[in-house]
């Protein structure tokens, strides 16, 4: 039995529908039950438990605000954050493999592409039959992703691209990967097969965070796609980097999960543990902890609620996007960082969480835009100056 209890210092669940909190409840009484017994063999052998997409599937989700013509659930995005919230609570890894599905695949698919594309797509990866990776970070090119080297050029009826993305989540184990290219010097979006001529996408190894999860290159060498696969409507940066704004969303909201878990498990863990004569956590410095962790969550839970009610008003902003993301992935990291030291020695063992989430939060903190990035993303919407050019 997961014995896991949430924070709810503000009662915040009053703030929720009946129906987001109904599926909040149901993803995390899934991963309480199926995913968190196994976490950590996967994380040791450095595997992500795919024997489970069928469950994941059947759980919705997969793209759970992809509209129910197309397979998906038609979910709004605050149902969609306590999603991430709960898969992260589990491991980044999990919250990945199903926000790279949802917002950096099924997303775009749905937003800018072709009726045909929609139908083609979007039901088999509602359903997990079809995984999908997505293409655009490179070796030389991540907070800049204007400059990528990788090309697409028309020849005939078919599109021919070269080039090499990194960090891909799922990359070796998709059957479509969503790549960004430059046409004619324009950034364009290409629905690729990952099992045509000249794709592969070799394993990163070694890795120490999110280790239960598949992180991969892609390798085109003039791997030749129909010109049906282009994405039409969207031409420039502006299509992957609406993306990413979908994808940080989720990250917002998933980093909670993390904190949360790594303060229900410290909290129950000092509660427990005796020392002259008395529980650790009835000591004044443990509790100094507490209630700093505890305010910090807090404000990232209003700051993720409220950036959810906005973008179902479709309202949101890609900046405030960047201050929830940037806000609650550092609250989330920090807050691991000192659960890990409260734990003392059983802090660097996998028999508890926290240590786990510490390290896949130095992840979180890089991906999808780096802490320092979106400090200069909120810099430049407050004061209308942009550092970075």
């Amino acid at each position: 039995m997961d014995a896991y209890k949430q924070l709810d210092f503000f009662e915040l669940d009053d703030q929720y529908t009946e129906d987001e909190l109904m599926v909040r409840d149901a993803v995390k009484g899934w991963v309480g039950e199926r995913f968190l017994p196994g976490v950590m063999d996967h994380f040791e052998a450095g595997t992500f438990p795919m024997d489970l997409v069928p469950e994941l599937a059947e759980l919705g989700v997969f793209g759970p605000t992809t509209p129910e013509e197309y397979g998906g659930a038609g979910m709004n995005s605050v149902a969609y954050g306590l999603i991430c919230q709960e898969l992260e609570r589990g491991d980044s890894g999990l919250r990945s493999f199903c926000s790279v599905q949802g917002s950096l695949v099924m997303w775009p698919i749905n937003e800018y592409g072709s009726e045909e594309q929609k139908r083609e797509y979007l039901p088999k990866l509602a359903s997990g039959e079809m995984i999908g990776s997505f293409g655009l970070t490179e070796p030389d090119f991540g907070s800049n992703p204007g400059g990528m080297l990788t090309t697409a050029r028309k020849e005939g009826d078919e599109y021919v691209l070269n080039g090499r993305k990194m960090w891909i989540t799922n990359g070796s184990v998709s059957q479509i990967a969503i790549v960004w290219a430059k046409l004619e010097g324009r950034v364009r979006g290409f629905i690729v097969p990952t099992d045509l001529p000249g794709f592969s996408a070799p394993d990163h190894n070694h890795k120490w965070s999110l280790r239960a999860s598949i992180t991969s290159e892609l390798v085109l060498e003039e791997v030749r796609v129909p010109a049906d696969a282009i994405l039409p409507g969207v031409d420039g940066l502006r299509g992957p980097l609406s993306c990413l704004t979908q994808a940080r969303f989720g990250i917002a909201w998933g980093a909670l999960g993390a904190a949360h878990a790594c303060f229900d498990e410290t909290l129950n863990y000092q509660k427990e543990r005796i020392v002259f004569d008395k529980p650790v956590a009835a000591y004044q410095i443990p509790q100094q902890k507490f209630a700093n962790m505890a305010t910090d969550i807090t404000c990232g839970q209003m700051l993720a609620l409220r950036l959810g009610r906005l973008k179902d008003e479709g309202r949101f902003t890609a900046p405030q996007v960047s201050m929830a993301k940037r806000n609650n992935v550092m609250m989330a990291l920090e807050t691991a960082r000192t659960c890990r030291d409260m734990l003392g020695a059983n802090g660097v063992t996998l028999e508890y969480g926290v240590g786990r989430h510490m390290l896949n939060l130095e992840s979180v903190v890089t991906y999808e835009g780096t802490h320092d990035i979106h400090t200069l993303a909120i810099g430049a919407e407050v004061t209308g100056i942009m550092a970075y050019r």
